[in-house]
């Protein structure tokens, strides 16, 4: 007879002892746990062709380690490895309930979910989908009552195939990007200082987050661990200082973020249930008529509010940077030395950081929603339009969104979709989303053309990307990636006031990398192409003689179908391939940063851009460099994701055929409508 153990698990009150001795009768032996004054319960029972041993764990709402009977629990999880772990949950009491299942599954446990006391849920109007329940979290969900037989039968099935297929669903929990980045970076220290304790990495890294006693000490007496603590430590700060909290207390928000999200999939609660001011806000940002419309709205006035306050301040730089090229040019007077300062560092460079106050500002708008916990619910609803529409999860938006920063970790962020279907998917629509570096050419053609309209031009454009993404997931979805999505959880995090310090650090994380790049990529492309332009010896700088202009001649008649035919804008393009700010740089580099206009021939940057486009063939630009081949750092990522060249080559391909496709229709259409 084989024999398997089990552990039952729940809060206080859930049915668990009446559970315990309806399975094993007078089969009941009552001691202490080793070195503990706890009270252990086991048990055994026949059941077909097993034999099972019950041990009944002390009723605990957590694992935290706050309490001996909570220790008790988390130790035996860990160190006794039983079979299965039945987790009994008061049907009614749900949300309350799966606090302790989501810090088991933490733990990598072998977890059934058994439903207890349903029909007083039913009663009280609660309508509980354990199918979609069990299809979200990934363990087997069974409904039953513990004070007769009703669904006994069921539960005693799913318990012995749960042993035989076990099932660790770690990788399923979602505790927001800024607490999962750093699971996995504290994750891969461990990985590489720590062994001998056996429980999985990810659940160490998130005890230390918390800063658990017990972890620490285990840690501290491997005698590596060092390197490990001093992290976690670095990472408690600095989640305090984003979250106005301690790390603990923001990971506890998260796991009931997680929670939330799941309720959110799988459960109908009653009317009259108590609503608390989250439901109230949800009710409306989630609706399923009003969602979209106020996430549209939301980021209308983000982009409203950036350009209104980032754009004076962004003409100071430039003021800045001119005044900075007439000085450099009055002390060292003309030559090959002041033209590289001037058109070649300042130019490039220096046309790029003119919109740091743009690109900050847009950060911390969005920093702001993230921390208040809306961007999550943005992705709620993008989940249900997205499901609908393409077949794809909005769980698939989520890297959408950090594709707003940048494609790269946006397309890292991929890694947390099961399905690999979906996930290559996702990696090749996530670069059409604007990204940050795109952002300067955008704002300097807008300068240009539209500046009554540069809130709703930029608007429109992240809202072109978002659409061209989803209509190029569905018609892959239904070609080359066919195949059912994997189902996921969609972390609602609580609402709260964003404090000061958080939104304030997040701004200048991700900031540092815009100026990181530009003091690096940009300064090095900039040298090249103020080379380029300035080759072969004798030519006119930055003439069409130029190694550049020559280039740009060569391939510009390929884009005249676009309105934009010219070499200048040609050799911004293929530039741009390196890195998108580069577009700008070019431009800079080729009529500089910061000059008065003076005459025609003579004409300032803003005026040298009018002067190759119209406004319909600028609009038609700015969606080529929008929709274009991602930038080279994207494409090395979506090679090391994928571990293949076939995907970032194929990226690269029908990227570049969809730009030009939606510019020709952008130009050729507006020009048949008369708005050439």
């Amino acid at each position: 007879m084989e024999k398997l153990e089990i552990g039952l698990a729940g809060n206080p009150n859930v049915g668990k002892s009446t559970l315990f001795n309806g399975l094993t009768g007078m089969r009941q032996h009552v001691g202490n746990w080793p070195g503990k004054t706890v009270e252990k319960k086991e048990g055994t029972f026949k059941y077909n062709d097993y034999e099972i041993k019950v041990v009944d764990l002390p009723g605990n709402y957590s694992l935290t380690a706050y309490s001996i009977e909570e220790i008790v629990s988390r130790d035996y999880i860990v160190d006794e490895h039983p079979d299965v772990i039945v987790n009994i949950v008061e049907a009614a009491n749900l949300e309350r309930n799966l606090y302790l299942t989501v810090q088991m599954l933490e733990l990598g446990a072998n977890v059934v979910l058994a439903l207890n006391m349903n029909k007083a849920a039913d009663d009280k109007g609660y309508k509980i989908n354990a199918d979609k329940l069990s299809k979200l979290l990934g363990i087997p969900v069974v409904k039953f009552e513990a004070i007769d037989d009703t669904g006994r039968e069921e539960l005693l099935q799913t318990i012995v195939k749960a042993s035989k297929s076990p099932n660790n669903v770690i990788n399923r929990l979602e505790y927001g990007s800024e607490i999962d980045e750093h699971i996995g970076q504290l994750e891969k220290i461990v990985n590489e200082d720590i062994s001998g304790i056996d429980a999985p990495s990810s659940w160490i890294a998130l005890k230390l987050m918390e800063d658990d006693d017990e972890v620490v000490e285990k840690i501290k007496e491997s005698g590596k661990g060092q390197r490990v603590l001093s992290e976690a430590k670095k990472i408690r700060g600095h989640l305090s200082g984003i979250f106005g909290d301690d790390a603990d207390a923001a990971i506890t928000d998260a796991r009931y973020g997680f929670i939330a999200g799941l309720m959110q999939e799988s459960v109908k609660k009653p009317k009259i249930d108590k609503v608390t001011r989250s439901d109230l806000i949800d009710r409306i940002v989630t609706n399923k008529y009003l969602g979209i419309p106020i996430f549209l709205l939301i980021m209308w006035l983000t982009f409203q509010i950036t350009f209104t306050i980032g754009d004076p301040l962004g003409g100071y730089i430039e003021e800045g940077f001119g005044l900075l090229g007439e000085a450099i040019t009055a002390s060292l007077g003309e030559g090959f030395l002041t033209s590289f300062l001037v058109d070649g560092i300042i130019g490039g460079v220096g046309g790029v950081l003119v919109f740091v106050p743009i690109i900050f500002l847009l950060f911390l708008i969005l920093s702001v929603l993230e921390d208040s916990g809306y961007l999550a619910r943005a992705a709620f609803v993008m989940d249900r339009f997205m499901h609908k529409l393409v077949g794809l999860h909005g769980k698939s938006f989520i890297p959408m969104i950090l594709g707003f920063g940048c494609a790269v970790p946006g397309i890292m962020a991929t890694r947390t979709l099961e399905n690999e279907r979906d996930r290559f998917l996702t990696m090749l629509i996530v670069p059409f989303m604007s990204c940050s570096a795109r952002l300067p050419v955008y704002t300097l053609i807008v300068a240009a053309f539209f500046t009554a309209y540069q809130g709703w031009v930029i608007f429109s454009l992240y809202l072109l990307g978002i659409v061209v993404a989803i209509i190029v997931a569905s018609i892959f979805k239904k070609t080359i990636f066919k195949g059912m999505s994997a189902p996921f959880v969609m972390e609602l995090p609580p609402y709260r006031l964003p404090t000061v310090k958080g939104a304030i650090i997040h701004m200048w994380e991700r900031g540092v990398l815009f100026l990181r790049k530009a003091g690096t990529i940009i300064l090095a492309v900039s040298i090249i192409i103020w080379a380029l332009s300035s080759l072969p010896i004798g030519v006119d700088y930055a003439s069409q003689e130029s190694v550049t202009g020559q280039i740009g001649t060569a391939l510009s008649p390929i884009f005249a179908p676009l309105g934009f035919g010219e070499w200048q804008a040609t050799v911004a393009i293929i530039y741009g391939f390196l890195a998108k700010e580069v577009v700008v740089s070019t431009f800079g580099i080729l009529y500089g940063v910061g000059e008065e206009a003076t005459t025609e021939e003579d004409a300032g940057f803003i005026a040298a851009i009018q002067s190759l486009f119209t406004p319909l063939s600028a609009y038609a630009y700015l969606v080529f460099v929008l929709l274009y081949i991602p930038c080279l750092a994207t494409l090395a990522t979506i090679k090391r994701e994928t571990n293949s060249w076939k995907w970032p080559a194929f990226a690269a391909g029908y990227t570049f055929v969809v730009a030009y496709m939606v510019s020709f229709i952008v130009f050729q259409g507006g020009s048949l409508l008369g708005f050439a």
